[in-house]
């Protein structure tokens, strides 16, 4: 058996701060874990809140830490009115945090999530530098609008 190594480390613009949680009933972890790890591998500051979080949980961790941008772990099934629930607090609060969302999504579930405001969606198998790419390039998104 041969392991596949590859590096990460792609350096984030001054060490932008992200939160990554498991957002619902969920327990499984080990995805969000993994990519906690390599968000601060890559040179993130990362917060991570762990399993069973609410959206209110989220939103007023993102707001106490000041993060640039949430990122989600959904394995519940529950994804859509989840999500919907987060990013309807974080409009109410007048927050401009792009919300990345991982998991097992059904493929006709990305486009829904999308339209509600999900910055972008990783399924299983999507490898790590592309999760951290889309972190920086979420990152650089919300410092043009704001």
């Amino acid at each position: 058996m041969s392991v596949q190594v590859f590096e990460v480390r792609q350096q984030s613009p001054k060490k932008a701060k992200v939160l990554v949680a498991k957002l619902g009933l969920d327990g499984h972890d080990r995805g969000a874990k993994v990519v906690a790890r390599a968000l601060r591998d890559a040179g993130f500051e990362v917060v991570y809140l762990g399993v069973h979080q609410t959206p209110e949980d989220i939103v007023k961790a993102a707001i106490e830490e000041d993060v640039s941008v949430i990122g989600l772990s959904i394995l519940s099934g529950s994804h859509l009115e989840l999500v919907q629930d987060l990013i309807k607090l974080l409009k109410e609060k007048g927050l401009n945090i792009p919300v990345i969302v991982g998991g097992v999504i059904p493929p006709e579930d990305v486009d829904e999530l999308k339209k509600l405001g999900v910055y972008a969606v990783c399924g299983p198998g999507t490898l790590l530098r592309d999760i951290v790419d889309l972190f920086n390039k979420a990152i650089n998104t919300s410092r043009k609008t704001t």
